[in-house]
């Protein structure tokens, strides 16, 4: 077994195809490269603890995985795509509170009990909607001071 090998894939000696070199069958072709998945664990472990770059390596894998940490601005892109995109929001699950507790007024309970929930989730709903609507509005699309007294739409 060679330890110093780099390389996590190896030409298959039936078929020739690449194939991950610690896995005990070629996959592409079943040919049984390693007498057992036994002895085929140990060579990855022998190999994987030749060095410290090899620990992120899997016996399944064809190349050393390298970390890459992909940050993706989100806003830039979708601004790119042209797509609108609405600031963030917490009311919808204000409203989401308030359909719940409108949804518990249905269930039959006595009376008191359901008017109280209808009251409770009638309000909710209401705050979210109306914070929804006027306080995340006004922040989307700030009134424009226009010095010439015509609107521009």
């Amino acid at each position: 077994m060679d330890i110093s090998n780099p390389s996590l894939a190896v030409a298959c000696p039936r078929c020739g195809l690449l194939t991950p070199r610690f896995l005990d069958l070629c996959r592409n072709c079943g040919y049984k490269l390693w007498p057992s998945s036994y002895a085929a664990s140990a060579a990855f472990q022998a190999w994987r603890a030749a060095d410290p770059a090899r620990a992120a390596a899997s016996r399944y894998d064809m190349e050393i995985p390298q970390h890459v940490e992909l940050v993706v601005d989100f806003d830039a892109k979708a601004r790119e795509l042209g797509i609108h995109m609405p600031p963030p929001s917490r009311w919808p699950f204000v409203i989401c509170a308030g359909a719940l507790f409108l949804g518990l007024a249905a269930i039959p309970f006595s009376p008191e009990v359901r008017i109280t929930l209808a009251i409770i989730g009638g309000l909710i709903f209401l705050i979210g909607v109306i914070g929804w609507v006027l306080v995340e509005d006004v922040k989307m699309y700030p009134a424009e001071s226009t010095t010439s007294g015509e609107a521009h739409h």
